[in-house]
């Protein structure tokens, strides 16, 4: 049996795609039920092509060969000079299913679609996190190649940090809730700021989740400090076992191979840490980190006015 091709994983998206819109539509018009038959009118459809395309073909060669053949096509443009723009694909392809799973988790947390248990709620909140985690990861990568240049607004907005820090709070608070963590927040004083929230609540959630994946025992730390009128000092600290000293060369190097396949490190793409970084610089601050047996700090100093109002 072959694997679906991109015909189908394309027909499966735009289904999802069209299942979304008919759901907002049903819900502006009151109607709930409409949506939920169209999202799995497409659930069906893209089911019943799926099915279609893993049918043996008359005079294939089979199916071993041929994902053989399909994975060493795939090696070779991850080595080879288009490999950033077959990641941009992957990427973009990414998003579309993502958006469907956060559409449906949405509705699934707000119960349209009936009552929950507090299991479920737990869920479905996982299921949410995880997402809107790859969704974003998706999205920054896709920017980050062509430049970084969308990574952060032209200019300036009115924001409240501690709002930022809270959102990415409630993000982050399922997954700390399976481990058993606490996540504590340290808001500044002055809250009304002129800066970036969208890169700043990228650059927090990133680090945030990262803590909280390297830590078995204790808590995760997400704080912002007043240095002065107007900078702040953004840190995640965690209780984790620290990262390995043959780590720290290559930390935020957007490609790297694990150096001991049998330890647990950060992300062996390093995609995440490398856009943080990204981001970071974009907004006029630099990225560093500080790590021990005790745990692993994560810090950053930028400049953000005060407000008068949001």
């Amino acid at each position: 049996m072959t694997p679906a091709g991109p015909g189908v994983v394309r027909r499966a998206n735009a289904a999802h795609e069209a299942a979304r819109e008919a759901g907002r539509e049903a819900g502006r018009d009151g109607v709930h039920e409409g949506g939920a038959e169209a999202e799995r009118d497409a659930d069906r459809a893209a089911a019943r092509d799926a099915a279609r395309e893993a049918q043996p073909r008359e005079g294939a060669g089979g199916g071993t060969s041929e994902a053989l053949a399909l994975g060493e096509q795939f090696a070779r443009r991850l080595s080879g000079p288009d490999a950033l723009q077959l990641i941009i694909e992957v990427a973009h392809d990414m998003r579309s299913p993502l958006g469907s799973i956060l559409f449906l988790a949405e509705r699934l947390r707000s119960m349209q679609s009936g009552p929950l248990t507090s299991v479920q709620e737990r869920q479905i909140g996982l299921v949410y996190s995880a997402a809107f985690g790859l969704s974003a990861l998706a999205g920054d990568v896709i920017e980050l190649a062509r430049g970084g240049e969308g990574l952060v607004h032209q200019r300036p907005i009115p924001f409240s940090v501690t709002d930022v820090m809270r959102s990415v709070a409630s993000i982050v608070q399922p997954i700390a809730e399976e481990k058993g963590l606490t996540v504590r927040l340290a808001t500044p004083p002055a809250d009304s700021r002129l800066g970036q929230p969208v890169a700043l609540s990228r650059v927090l959630l990133n680090l945030t989740t990262n803590a909280l994946k390297f830590t078995t025992d204790g808590s995760v730390e997400v704080s912002a400090t007043q240095r002065s009128r107007t900078r702040l000092e953004f840190a995640v600290q965690d209780t984790g076992r620290g990262i390995p000293s043959e780590v720290m060369a290559t930390l935020f190097e957007p490609f790297r191979r694990r150096q001991d396949t049998d330890r647990h490190v950060f992300s062996s793409a390093g995609l995440g840490l490398a856009i943080c970084r990204q981001l970071v610089g974009a907004m006029g601050g630099e990225l560093g980190v500080t790590t021990s047996d005790a745990g692993t700090r994560f810090a950053f100093e930028i400049d953000l006015p005060l407000a008068t109002k949001l």
